[in-house]
């Protein structure tokens, strides 16, 4: 019942669990992997397809002879395990060389250096079967407002994705961009900081029909945001190009924790939200397992995050279906029709009356909403005594 299947889309990146363990303060805990060989190991969990950094897959110093046999490999591991390639995103972080940003540092030659970079990661995706290209901009940003002008830096981002938005046009290629916002870490701030940022940013692109969002739990829980309004703004605006899911306790450093790990509630009406909104893209889990973990550890970390997904799944429908949460539904949303005359669309006509009515203001005060008793039916659903 919480097994996945290829229909879930459920995609794990090569970086998460092929993550060695490294953090700020400890060395490896795990001997690295193999491109091909993670391949493998998400199939032998289950897993629907694998996502990539160009780096992750081929060395950033990798001679054209050792890319070829890198692709080469990883192809041919998709072949034997059916696995495919939805996503695939560009390394503009760990390299000294973008330690002031990529597509907006001060350096002409860097951003010169980020657009090529991208566009060579891009072919890359594309040869492989990427339908989404993910910009997380993770050294967009500063320490110190003295060393950029904000209003610069948003002009050389929008300048970057136009000429991506064309290069990709004039490619032929099937592909839509998907921006990743972050408020923090690894610079003290990040610009286009959360996915509101990052919505109003794309209307001013010359193609914004090619460019959405990639909304991550994580980074709007360091916000202490609320991740699942921050996704529903994108689907009502149709922008849900693709999504990072894992866990994260609010206001700390990125955790990356396995989904559903830490808010159960949250998790829960996230996948809520997915599911009722009829989402059919891909469910990307980003997150790490524990450095404690070794691989068999590891396994167990990718198995429970698909099977969280689809034990919530499972959750919303019986919270759906449930006789007394839809009767508590109905009541604090009936709707008897009066005010139709009177709101919707405008007109003049309906101003003109609705500036004339009537309301007992003491009486709408005075109404209760049973959301106690609606939230209390929820958490029951989810501790599994109803």
């Amino acid at each position: 019942m919480y097994s996945p299947s290829a229909a879930d889309k459920f995609t794990f990146g090569l970086w998460t669990v092929g993550h060695i363990g490294r953090d700020p303060f400890g060395e490896p805990t795990r001997l690295a992997k193999k491109p091909h060989e993670i391949v493998h190991f998400l199939a032998e969990v289950g897993a629907y397809g694998v996502n990539f950094h160009d780096n992750d897959l081929v060395p950033i110093d990798a001679t054209p002879a050792e890319r070829d046999q890198i692709i080469k490999q990883f192809k041919q591991a998709l072949d034997d395990t059916g696995l495919v390639v939805p996503m695939a995103t560009t390394n503009l972080f760990s390299d000294p060389a973008f330690k002031d940003g990529a597509f907006t540092a001060n350096d002409p030659q860097v951003r010169a250096y980020a657009l090529q970079k991208t566009m060579h990661a891009i072919d890359m995706g594309v040869e492989l079967g990427a339908e989404v290209y993910v910009f997380w901009g993770g050294r967009e940003g500063t320490e110190t407002d003295a060393a950029k002008d904000p209003i610069t830096a948003i002009k050389r981002s929008r300048e970057a994705m136009n000429y991506l938005c064309h290069y990709v046009k004039d490619q032929g290629y099937n592909l839509k961009f998907a921006l990743e916002a972050k408020p923090n870490e690894p610079r003290g701030d990040i610009y286009n900081a959360t996915t509101g940022n990052m919505l109003a940013f794309i209307e001013t692109l010359d193609l914004p029909e090619m460019v959405g969002v990639n909304p991550e739990v994580a980074h709007e829980h360091m916000a202490g945001l609320n991740f699942t309004h921050h996704v529903a703004q994108a689907i009502e605006q149709d922008k849900l190009f693709h999504i990072d899911l894992n866990d994260q306790a609010f206001g700390r450093y990125d955790q990356d924790f396995r989904f559903a790990a830490v808010n159960l509630k949250s998790a829960f009406f996230l996948v809520k939200l997915l599911e009722d909104s009829g989402y059919s893209g891909n469910k990307h889990f980003d997150a790490h397992a524990y450095r404690t973990s070794d691989y068999n550890d590891v396994k167990a970390f990718a198995r429970g995050c698909m099977r969280n997904y689809l034990i919530l799944k499972e959750k919303v429908a019986r919270w759906n279906a449930d006789s007394e949460i839809q009767a508590v539904l109905a009541e604090i949303n009936a709707d008897d029709g009066s005010m139709d005359q009177f709101v919707g669309a405008y007109s003049a006509d309906k101003a003109a009356a609705l500036k004339s009515l009537t309301f007992d203001r003491a009486a709408l005060g005075q109404r209760g909403f049973p959301y106690e008793a609606l939230d209390q039916l929820t958490v029951e659903i989810l501790l599994g005594v109803r």
